[in-house]
This record gives structure tokens, sequence and C-alpha cells, in this order.
């Protein structure tokens, strides 16, 4: 299976080889693809009238029982060094390392009965499930993920992009699921633009933003308008195809020449105080970034949850803090203060996914912003005790976060057993997941998309519908 945006194109798109070619030129040229966007319709306070989604992803499964479904009653070998404490919502407990949300817990649900279907054990199916909302037994190299059907059903209506992705997995390929750069069936057109990356992230001070939106980039907009004209395919297109071609050529100039989407990547335009309450690392100032993102009208901004590295401990590939398997797997103890341990990553997830909720609120955008964070599992209930400390991967229970857009806060849906170790009542599986977002997004769950004459649906799930409230 290939991961290149160019090799799984020339199988989705009506687009020809040739047009491909050329429009891989237009990638290179102007930036990368999910670039489909209008430049019309904002509300009198300057925000998107749609509503918009964050989706937090904790790259390499964090533990449930460690963060959201402690078991303090479980004998030790289970339940860990952490214990539970009392929330802003009586009954509903955190990991004592999440002192600040447990300050906002009115403002989430914590569903801790999500759930994979079969024996999925690894992360490269894991994620796909979970970034796509759909199950098909083994991963389907034409599924699209939410961010691109959220693309392709709702475009942003300004120049900015419709569907960001804030550091793209590097490293190990496990973590990359198939489609994460091709946009599925859809096309490369509706996969998101990747900004950043572990030596680029707006944390540093230095942080550039992609190509598209970088302030010289205008200057050489002629230059490449004639290189353009010069690649125009439309004399090997035809309907669907030179359409595509054309309105995805002019809106990329219009977002390059435009100052939307520029200003949205200058986070110095933030005061210090909010900067400071995110928290100054990778994690909060790109959560910090996606608020900027969704108020600019990017309609869907999925974040990698790397939270940088440890002081002196080196920080493994930025697309897997939370794969805490500890030493049998030569990542230190996970309950430690490394990398790969929840003493450094609880801290970072803990400020900035709280000053993320505090934030929302305060600029009125909680209403019309979609919060998830979760990981693509959970963590085995039995600590491995081989070396350091950890805990290995676990589908068959594990806990999420869901808040704005009509989800109910201050809520607790679904619960697992004594240890953990499988859902008890409410089970979440990742098609509902996957419709109950779409649900909140307020898109029609029968919608079907397709190529060739073949639709298929969104979604093969059900919305938890005793979310919302």
């Amino acid at each position: 299976m290939s991961h290149s945006v160019t090799t799984d194109l020339q199988s989705t798109s009506v687009i020809s080889r040739r047009g491909l070619l050329k429009a891989g030129g237009l990638s290179a040229l102007l930036g990368v693809p999910g670039i489909v966007a209008t430049a019309e319709s904002v509300d009198p306070l300057g925000r998107a009238k749609q509503k918009s989604c964050i989706f937090l992803l904790l790259c390499g499964g964090p533990s449930h029982l460690d963060t959201w479904d402690l078991k303090p009653d479980a004998p030790d070998e289970i339940r860990g060094p952490y214990r539970p404490i009392a929330t802003k919502v009586p009954g509903m407990q955190l990991s004592e390392l999440h002192t600040s949300l447990a300050k906002v817990t009115d403002r989430f649900c914590l569903i801790r009965s999500m759930s994979h279907p079969g024996a999925i054990s690894n992360h490269f199916d894991a994620m796909h499930n979970c970034l796509s909302g759909q199950v098909t037994g083994r991963p389907d190299s034409e599924m699209p993920y939410l961010g691109s059907v959220m693309a392709k059903v709702r475009p942003s209506e300004r120049n900015v992009v419709s569907n960001a992705w804030l550091i793209k997995c590097v490293g190990d390929p496990v973590f990359c699921a198939p489609n994460i750069s091709t946009g599925g069936h859809l096309g490369a057109v509706y996969a998101p633009v990747f900004v950043g990356a572990a030596n680029n992230h707006p944390a540093m001070a230095n942080f550039k933003p992609p190509v598209l939106y970088d302030v010289a980039a205008p200057d050489r907009m002629p230059e490449r308008r004639q290189l353009l004209a010069a690649l125009d395919p439309t004399t090997s297109l035809e309907g669907q195809g030179e359409r595509e071609w054309h309105e995805l050529r002019q809106k990329a100039f219009e977002m390059a020449n435009g100052p939307e989407g520029r200003q949205a990547f200058e986070l110095d335009r933030e005061p210090a105080a909010v900067r400071d309450r995110y928290g100054r690392h990778p994690l909060g100032q790109n959560l910090l970034l996606a608020r900027r993102l969704v108020e600019a009208g990017v309609g869907f901004v999925t974040v990698n949850g790397w939270t940088g590295p440890a002081p002196g401990k080196g920080g493994g590939p930025p697309s897997s803090s939370w794969d805490m398997h500890g030493g049998h797997m030569g990542m230190g103890n996970a309950f430690g203060n490394g990398s790969y341990g929840m003493g450094w990553c609880l801290p970072r997830l803990d400020e900035a996914l709280s000053a993320l909720f505090i934030d929302l609120e305060e600029r009125g955008m909680l209403e019309d912003t979609l919060v998830v964070a979760m990981g693509e599992f959970g963590r085995s209930p039995k600590i491995q005790t081989k070396g350091d400390p950890g805990r290995v991967h676990w589908p068959q229970c594990f806990s999420a976060i869901m808040a704005g857009a009509g989800i109910r806060g201050g809520a607790v849906y679904g619960e697992s057993d004594k240890t953990a170790a499988t859902v008890k009542s409410n089970p979440v599986r990742p098609q509902d997941l996957g419709a109950t977002i779409y649900h909140a997004l307020d898109v029609p769950l029968n919608t079907r998309l397709g190529k060739d004459g073949v639709s298929r649906p969104i979604t093969t799930g059900q919305p938890i519908l005793d979310l919302f409230g």
C-alpha cells in the first residue's frame, strides 16, 4: 500500500495521468492539497458561521487507567501510581496529574466506553478506524478521513484551507494511517494541509507557516502563475477534472494573496498571558494555533498530541508521545518524567486542553466548535514490568473526551469493568464516534460521496444522542 499522494491520486481521481503529474506541480509550487475554499459569508464578529472541529489525536494511545478512567481499588499491578482527584463535577474523577482539567469538567463529556470491534492491536489499523470513523475489517485504501469528508461537504467560507493537520506523523510509519495524505477516494484536493514539524512548530521563535502562507510567497506569484500556465493540463482533461483543476489553481492564488490565512499563523498577535496559559510547548501552542485557524474559518483541524522532548531525555518521533510501553520497548518509565513518561506528558496535556476549553468559551466559540480528544486505543490493565514499567496496546476499552457544538458538559458516558479491560455499558465504536461527530457538525448522516458513479455512505454508525443536551 503506497502512502504517496500522487500514486493514490492516480487510482482515485477523475484527472488523467498527465493531469495528475501537473497537479503535483501545483502542490509543489503552492504548498500542499486541502485548499478547498471560497471568500464570502462571515458573521459581523468575524467568526465563521459554520461549525468547526478540533480533533486532538493523542498518537500512540494514552493509558485510560492513568488519565480518565482510574481504578483505585484494583490490584497494584493494574491501578498504577496515580490516584484519582475530585473535579468540578461531583462523581467525575480524573488523574491527580489533571489538576487544571479537573476545574473545567463541566465543559466536556467523558466517554469511558470506546472500543474497537475485532482484534485490532496496532497503531496503523486503529488510527485508520478512528480517523475515518468507519470500520471495514482492514484499512480501505480509498476511505477518506473525517477532515477530508468535511472539506468536501463543508468547504471553508473564506480564503483559508478547509482541512489542516498540525504536525504530521513522522518517523516510524506505523503511526501514519494510510489515507492521511491522500484524501481517499475524494482525492488530494481534500487532504489536509500539513503544518509544522519537530524542528518547526509554533512553540519555536522562528516558526514558519506552510509555503502557501509564507509572507514571502506573494512576491513570487506572477512567476508561479506563468509556470502553471505552461503546465495547464486542460487539453487532457474534460468535465469535472478540468473544473477541479481551475478551481484548485484559482483558490490557491486567492489564499496566497489574502491576509486571512497568513495572520492565523502569527501567534505573536496573541497576548503573552494567553500563550502562557496554553503552555509554551508544542502541544500547547499547536492547540492555540488550532483555535486561531478555526477562528479564521478552517473547518477541521487535527492536532498531533506530541508534547515535545523532555529535557535531556530525547523526544522520539513527534507522533508517539503516548506510546508508553516502558522498558520492554526501550522507552523508559511510562510513569516517569522522560519523553515517553506520563510525568512529562500529562501535565502538558492538562495545561493545554483546559486552556483550549476556557479560551473557546471566553471567545464565544465553544457553541460552534467541536473538540475531540482521544488516542487510537488505550493501554493494557496489567502493567508490564520487564525493565521500566509500561503498558501495551489495548483496543478493547479506552476513553475519549468531547466538548462543544451541542455536546453536554459535565457528563460521563459509558462504563468499563472493574479493571478497565472491557466495556461494561454503552459501547462506542469508531463508526459511532464518526456519526456523532458528523451529527454535532450538522452534516446529514445519509450523505453519500463517491466516484465513477459509485456512492458510499459517509458513516455506517449511529450518533450517540445521549451526549447532547
